[in-house]
């Protein structure tokens, strides 16, 4: 509800920023993880808010210790994670995803509380048969992503079956989508194909043989951060997860798509997720001033590939 204190970590990425700006549009009071670094800038983008906002300095969440920053917490939201394209060290970052992760929950546990929403990834729900090395072609960062993420999450499983009085959820989104908060664009003042997330997806439509990138699943950003705060207000009744099976590798042709499940658990109906065309609209709305801010900033912009 409003009037509880919700701890954020990511605030600064791409879907984090959105999560942050709805909280405070519904009169939440929120604490928010963020690095020394970025805090400066942080609290100056979010001056009009400071009844509502504190900045909690944290530049590790997988090793530091907060419990003191939990009290009067009543539920956790964790975004923050390794970035899908950015990878020099692959095992390093599934330690990063896996650690943060865990750390994030027992710091809760510490503190008492009990209710945490996780972001994850639909591509944890891929090629299940796929075996990942830290060898030749697989250090490539969507594939070290997915490894990360995919551990990470039963990493995440096992603590809540070893804690029934914790309240742990998360959310498997695919692509995201749709524009970026003036507060995320503000803070990419170079050029960069790792901070603006999966909008890097978006270029791949001007690949010069013409070829559509094969990412047929998405969501708009603003329906992942509203679920993010729907499943901290409303329990999910089913206490576990909603596949039980083993899932096909990629049959995109082959699976009809239902929304029912989502209204069941989330509440969200088909007319409360943002259109098509404003998705994409809006999503190249961004980028093109993103491209704008870099070139005014003299930075020139490669041709995409």
């Amino acid at each position: 509800m409003p009037s509880d204190v919700i701890f954020l970590t990511g605030a600064t990425g791409y879907l984090g920023s959105h999560i942050l700006n709805q909280l405070l549009a519904k009169g939440y009071h929120v604490k928010v993880a963020i690095r020394e670094k970025k805090a400066s800038q942080f609290k100056q983008l979010y001056e009009s808010h400071q009844s509502q906002l504190e900045v909690v300095i944290i530049d590790d969440i997988s090793t530091s210790q907060f419990p003191e920053a939990l009290k009067g917490v009543k539920a956790i939201i964790h975004t923050a994670a390794p970035l899908a394209y950015a990878v020099s060290d692959a095992e390093g970052q599934l330690k990063g995803a896996v650690e943060g992760a865990l750390n994030v929950l027992r710091q809760a546990e510490k503190a008492g509380v009990h209710k945490v929403v996780l972001t994850s990834t639909i591509l944890t729900a891929f090629t299940p048969q796929f075996t990942f090395t830290t060898d030749g072609t697989q250090n490539e960062g969507v594939t070290a992503y997915m490894a990360a993420k995919t551990l990470a999450e039963k990493e995440v499983w096992n603590f809540a079956d070893t804690h029934s009085q914790m309240d742990i959820t998360t959310i498997n989104p695919p692509y995201l989508y749709g524009p970026g908060t003036k507060e995320f664009t503000t803070y990419l003042t170079a050029p960069s194909t790792t901070l603006i997330s999966t909008l890097i997806n978006i270029y791949k439509l001007l690949n010069p043989n013409g070829a559509y990138p094969d990412y047929p699943l998405y969501i708009d950003v603003r329906d992942v951060a509203k679920a993010h705060i729907v499943l901290n207000e409303k329990r999910p009744e089913l206490k576990d997860r909603l596949t039980k099976t083993t899932p096909p590798e990629f049959p995109f042709k082959k699976l009809a798509y239902d929304s029912k499940r989502v209204e069941e658990i989330c509440g969200l109906k088909p007319e409360d997720f943002v259109p098509v065309n404003d998705t994409f609209v809006e999503s190249v709305d961004t980028l093109v001033a993103l491209e704008n801010q870099w070139k005014a900033a003299g930075y020139e912009l490669p041709a995409p590939q």
